[in-house]
C-alpha cells in the first residue's frame, strides 16, 4: 500500500468532499492595460509580471500597474480563451481582463494539489468552452466558479502535491533530454538528406513536367458554405482545412502549395503526399507519378530546395503551374530512387512520426505522467 493509499484509509475511507472553485478563495479580476502599453512599460527583470491572452507576457516596474491590480500570493492563473489551460504562479502579477486567477489562502486548501487537479480539467473546459465559438473557445467566470474540486484532508493534498511535483521535475529533464535528442537527429537528418540528394554530372536533370503528370484542370475550389459536411478530407495549400461528403480524386498524389506566405516562410512542408478519396481545391498543385519512391522522391527534393526563385509576388506569394513544371529535379535511375527514398523514411520516421521514434516517446512520456496525475487525483465522492 502507498503512502497516499495510507492516508485516504486512515483520513477519507468513505470518499472526500467536493467543493465549487470559487468557493476555496478569492478570484482576482484582471487590469485595464492594453498589450501595446505592456510592450511599451516592459522593463528588463521588472518585479511585475502581466500575463494577457495567447503568449503574451510582459515584465513591468511597480508604478506602471494600479497597486489594487496587483496580485502578491502565490495562484493559479486561468487562461480563458483559445486554448484553455492553467498556470501556476508566485511572484507579483497581474493579468489582462480576459484572464482572472483564484487565490486559494483556506487553510484547508493546498493550492498547488489544487492545480494539479485543475490540470486534469483541461479537456473537459475546453470542449465547455467550444460550446461558446469553434473559432474562439471561450469560458466564462462561472465555468470555472462552479467548478467542483475534491478537498482531501490537507494531509493528503499535500502529499499528492509533493509528489506530483517532483514527478513534474523529473518529466521535465527526461523530456528536455528527448527533445535535444530530436533537435540533434533533425539535425543530422538535414545533412545526411542534402548529401543524398547531391548529384554529380552524370545525374541528369529534369524539369518536373517531365516526371509527373499535372492534373491542376480536376480541382474545384467549394466555399465553406456550399461544401457538405463528411468524412473525405479537403485540401487546400497547406493541409486539411475541412472534411467533405464527396471525392474528386482517389489514389496517390502529390500535392504543392501554389500560394500563401508559407512558400516563402516554409513553416510547413509545402509538397505533402495524400492518399485515398480526397477533395483539392485550387490552392495546391496535383501531381501524379507511377511509383510511391518517385513521388516521395520529388516530395523531400521539392522540401529540401529553394523555391523563392520560382515563387511570384511578394504581398501574395504564388507558385503558378509554368514556374512549378519548370524546376528542375534529379532523375537517377528507379533503383537509385528507392535506395535514397528508403534510407531517408527511415529517418524521417525517427525524428518526425508520432507513431514511431523520438516523437513517439515523448507522446509517451506525455501520457505516462497525465495517466499517473489522473489516478492520483482520482476520489470518490463522500456521500451527501
Amino acid at each position: 500500500m502507498s503512502r497516499i493509499d495510507e492516508l485516504i484509509a486512515e483520513h477519507c475511507p468513505d470518499g472526500v468532499e467536493f467543493r465549487a472553485l470559487g468557493s476555496l478563495g478569492k478570484r482576482n479580476s484582471g487590469t485595464s492595460i492594453t498589450a501595446g502599453t505592456m510592450r511599451e512599460l516592459a522593463v528588463d527583470n521588472g518585479p511585475i509580471r502581466v500575463f494577457a491572452g495567447g503568449q503574451t507576457i510582459a515584465d513591468v516596474a511597480e508604478n506602471a500597474v494600479r497597486p489594487t491590480d496587483i496580485v502578491r500570493e502565490p495562484s493559479i492563473i486561468v487562461k480563458s480563451r483559445g486554448h484553455i489551460g492553467f498556470a501556476y504562479y508566485e511572484r507579483p502579477f497581474t493579468h489582462k481582463s480576459e484572464l482572472w486567477s483564484y487565490t486559494l489562502n483556506d487553510p484547508a486548501i493546498n493550492q498547488r494539489f489544487v492545480y494539479y487537479f485543475l490540470l486534469t480539467q483541461v479537456g473537459k473546459l475546453q470542449d465547455l468552452a467550444r460550446a461558446t465559438s469553434v473559432k474562439l473557445p471561450q469560458l466564462s467566470v462561472r465555468d470555472t466558479d462552479l467548478l467542483r474540486i475534491p478537498v482531501p484532508p490537507l494531509a493528503v493534498q499535500r502529499e499528492i502535491a509533493r509528489i506530483l511535483e517532483q514527478f513534474t521535475e523529473l518529466q521535465a529533464e527526461l523530456q528536455a533530454e528527448l527533445q535535444a535528442e530530436l533537435e540533434a537527429r533533425r539535425r543530422q537528418y538535414e545533412h545526411y538528406r542534402r548529401e543524398v540528394l547531391t548529384f554529380g554530372n552524370e545525374v541528369l536533370s529534369r524539369p518536373l513536367s517531365d516526371l509527373a503528370k499535372n492534373l491542376d484542370n480536376k480541382r474545384k475550389p467549394v466555399t465553406k458554405d456550399a461544401r457538405t459536411a463528411g468524412s473525405i478530407p479537403y485540401y487546400e495549400a497547406s493541409g486539411v482545412v475541412d472534411h467533405v461528403s464527396d471525392f474528386i480524386f482517389d489514389g496517390d498524389y502529390l500535392l504543392v502549395s501554389e500560394d500563401g506566405a508559407n512558400l516563402l516562410a516554409r513553416s510547413t512542408p509545402i509538397a505533402f503526399s495524400i492518399s485515398g478519396k480526397t477533395w483539392v481545391n485550387n490552392h495546391a498543385h496535383v501531381l501524379q507519378f507511377g511509383t510511391y519512391s518517385e513521388r516521395r522522391f520529388v516530395e523531400i527534393y521539392l522540401n529540401s530546395i529553394d523555391l523563392s526563385p520560382f515563387v511570384t509576388g511578394a504581398a501574395q506569394p504564388k507558385l503558378n503551374k509554368a514556374n512549378l513544371n519548370s524546376i528542375l529535379v534529379p532523375d537517377p535511375s528507379l533503383e537509385e530512387k528507392e535506395r535514397i527514398v528508403a534510407i531517408l523514411d527511415k529517418f524521417d520516421a525517427l525524428v518526425n512520426d508520432l507513431g514511431t521514434g523520438l516523437p513517439a516517446e515523448l507522446v509517451a512520456r506525455r501520457k505516462q505522467y497525465e495517466h499517473y496525475r489522473d489516478r492520483l487525483l482520482t476520489f470518490k465522492e463522500l456521500p451527501a
